[in-house]
């Protein structure tokens, strides 16, 4: 199940919630530094790495102080590349993967918080949520997190999904 939900993103009752992020772990754009900001200095500890990740790598750590236990981290840029259309598909497909394994049933990510435009970025959500392969049941439900009742028209008409 795929809902819309008006919110902010660190405030979000679910399993997990989706961080945009570089090679380091370090925030990439306002929603990610937003969660770092809530999540206080356990979050920063534990996402804390030595050597850079992979561009269109997902990593999941815990939640420090957030609402939510665990962050699924998309590694969309590094010093030589920034976050592109294939770079944040890649990195959702490793995201889905990872909270198949953690059997995370509801994970939540901001539209605008992925480092592309906003309905580019929904769009990829749910097409690589509702196209993940097996059948595990995990996870059963993606919140895709908006701005405002504008925002969440546009992208409920957009991305034909009923009204939550």
């Amino acid at each position: 199940m795929i809902r819309l939900v008006e919110r902010r993103l660190e405030t979000m009752a679910a399993d997990a919630v989706v961080r945009a992020a570089d090679a380091y772990l370090s925030p990439v754009g306002t929603a990610s530094s937003a969660l770092d900001l809530a999540a206080g200095e356990p979050f920063v500890e534990q996402r804390r790495v030595h050597t850079p990740l992979e561009v269109g790598s997902a990593v999941i750590t815990g939640g420090g102080n957030l609402t939510a236990e665990f962050v699924l981290h998309l590694v969309l840029q590094d010093e030589q590349r920034s976050a592109s259309r294939d770079i944040l598909r890649r990195a959702l497909l490793h995201a889905w993967h990872r909270a198949e394994g953690w059997q995370l049933s509801t994970v939540a990510a901001a539209a605008s918080g992925l480092g592309l435009p906003v309905e580019e970025a929904a769009a990829l959500l749910v097409e690589t949520f509702r196209d993940r392969p097996g059948d595990t049941g995990y996870p059963a439900e993606l919140l895709i997190v908006v701005d405002d009742a504008d925002q969440r028209g546009t992208l409920g008409a957009l991305l034909s999904l009923p009204p939550a």
